[in-house]
């Protein structure tokens, strides 16, 4: 009997394992923004150091060596959901009784531990699964991935928004929450420790050492760097999403600042709705159009579109701003129109990055894509917060619709080097 016949049934851990992916990302990445402003963070030092926590995710390509030569892929996996669920435990019983400082290092280590477990959960997918199986189930895992940030973004803002409104304090309700929700990851971790196979392929690579591994990521990243064109495609990486990269950082701290400080003074469960369910379904909806367009049309028709798709909408970050409406419902419609319109252009980046990585190492060099993808995100961030205090939210939002200007030069400067028929059925 082959190792594909002794695998278990998928629906069994595929669904599990793609909501830890999710799932602790969205507890770095957005919960962190929503419990430092809580505790009073200033809009400087919080998007700095929320920055900071993604940096595990520009690593992955310096951490999958030893994710391959280490163990196996599975004992990685269940080891870092466990690292995860003890980690997020901690962070709920610390939040109100410790410092900033061990705040921000059990955050840290669970950006580190998701990292580590991405790569492990995507290996194990193709070394559990047949061929077969592998497409079969791929729009399974995305749509757990999508629902596990559904609920890291929204669910846990609301659950915890209502626990203020029932007399726990701003920070005390995170602290709650993110107790009960190590509870529930606590029992998905054991489930996936019983319900994940043990295929006879998922061992640990012998004859290589993580050493050696290492080393040939250097000559690797020098068949990428010396492709052509390169240049113009890193600033392409870096440079398409600047809008976003900017405003994204910026929409928590935006939303659940005073009035009286340029923002718009929601709540817990206003910013849940707005930001982790409205903005998510709508963030989804457009990446679904956004791959019908593109393997319609090819990406090079559907370029400049899509820039504007993923550009423009910031615009109603400077109306809130300027407007700032007194009722939610604008918010939430302006929100929708920015996500749907955000998930409708990164189609244009995501299938540039595979045009790109084209070739003999195609997989390596999406992988290095990716790094850029990440940097392209993480260094506005550092910033962003520091101009907003110097120059207030309207200000700061134009500064924004400014950087729509460098969206369209760099997809005008890259899209003549297009195949036109690439990405076309």
């Amino acid at each position: 009997m082959n190792a594909i016949k002794k695998k278990s049934n998928p629906w069994a851990w595929v669904p599990t394992l793609y909501i830890f992916e999710g799932l602790p990302y969205s507890i770095v990445n957005i919960v962190s923004l929503i419990v430092f402003k809580n505790m009073g963070m200033p809009n400087d030092k919080l998007t700095l150091y929320t920055s900071l926590l993604s940096f595990p995710w520009v690593l992955k390509i310096v951490l999958s060596p030893f994710v391959d030569t280490i163990a196996t892929k599975r004992k990685w996996a269940v080891v870092m959901q466990i690292l995860m669920v003890a980690c997020t435990a901690i962070l709920g019983f610390a939040l109100p009784r410790c410092s900033l400082s061990l705040i921000l290092l059990l955050f840290l280590v669970t950006a580190f531990a998701s990292s580590i477990h991405d790569i492990a959960a995507d290996g194990f997918y193709m070394l559990g699964l047949d061929d077969h199986r592998q497409s079969l189930f791929v729009g399974v895992r995305n749509t757990f991935f999508r629902l596990a940030l559904f609920c890291g973004q929204g669910l846990l803002a609301i659950i915890a928004g209502l626990l203020q409104n029932k007399g726990a304090d701003a920070v005390g309700s995170w602290s709650y929450t993110l107790i009960g929700c190590s509870a529930v990851m606590a029992a998905m971790a054991v489930w996936d420790l019983l319900a994940m196979p043990r295929p006879e392929n998922d061992r640990q690579e012998e004859g290589t050492t993580v050493k050696d591994t290492i080393k040939s990521l250097g000559p690797l990243f020098a068949t990428f760097v010396t492709k052509k064109g390169f240049w113009l495609a890193l600033v392409f990486l870096l440079l398409f999403r600047l809008p976003e990269a900017f405003s994204l950082k910026m929409l928590i701290p935006f939303l659940k600042d005073a009035r009286e400080a340029g923002g718009l003074g929601m709540n817990d469960v206003q910013v849940g709705l707005a930001n982790g369910t409205i903005g998510v379904i709508s963030l989804l909806l457009g990446g679904i159009l956004g791959g019908i367009a593109g393997g319609k049309y090819g990406l090079k028709k559907c370029l400049v579109p899509m820039a504007l798709s993923l550009a423009l909408p910031c615009s109603v970050y400077l109306y809130m701003a300027i407007a700032q409406p007194v009722s939610v419902w604008p918010v939430y419609v302006c929100i929708a129109i920015d996500q749907f319109g955000y998930g409708f252009g990164f189609t244009a980046y995501t299938l540039y990055m595979l045009y790109y990585s084209r070739g003999e190492f195609q997989t390596s060099h999406y992988a290095f894509c990716t790094v850029f993808m990440a940097f392209s995100m993480m260094l506005p961030g550092f910033v962003a917060g520091k101009i907003q205090l110097s120059i207030g939210y309207p200000a700061f939002f134009m500064m924004v619709m400014g950087c729509c200007l460098v969206t369209i030069a760099v997809t005008l400067l890259i899209k003549p080097t297009i195949d036109p028929q690439y990405g076309k059925k």
